[in-house]
């Protein structure tokens, strides 16, 4: 895929209600072949969206109607989120940041970037796991330098 490609998927899911992405692709049958990416490959894609766009980057791993698994790189922190439907998980790479969790998204006001209030802080770095459950705020609210996950989002269970 193309760096616009890429840049487009790691932005997509943040776009306002205007916007609504292509349905992703079914995920693969029971029984399919597995997905597989070189390291090498998730790598030469990363490296190309962040040249293009070093405040948030990405490398898709594999986007379905079930599951959504890429690898992320942060430049820096960004405003608030919450994801309705979908557990998340966060597999720390490389890197370090403050994290926050829970509690409630304040909008943020002319031009600043959403927060959290009363959320959960973490200071998280290689080895650490974040699970954000389904309609959870979150927030990379500071970035140490730069930072690289595994993003892995799936449907939760109604």
């Amino acid at each position: 895929m193309t760096r616009a490609t890429f840049a487009l998927l790691a932005i997509l899911p943040f776009q306002g209600p205007s916007r609504t992405p292509a349905p992703a692709a079914p995920a693969p049958p029971p029984g399919s072949a597995a997905i597989y990416k070189t390291a090498a490959e998730l790598t030469a894609v990363l490296e190309k969206a962040t040249a293009a766009t070093p405040d948030m980057s990405a490398s898709a791993v594999a986007i379905t109607d079930q599951y959504r698994i890429n690898i992320v790189r942060r430049g820096k922190g960004a405003g608030a989120i919450a994801h309705a439907g979908n557990t998340e998980l966060h597999y720390i790479i490389e890197g370090s940041a403050t994290v926050i969790t829970g509690g409630k998204i304040v909008r943020g006001g002319d031009g600043k970037p959403a927060t959290i209030a009363d959320g959960v802080t973490q200071h998280v770095t290689k080895g650490d796991v974040i699970i954000v459950p389904a309609g959870s705020p979150h927030w990379y609210s500071q970035v140490d330098g730069a930072i690289t996950y595994l993003e892995v989002r799936w449907l939760a269970p109604k």
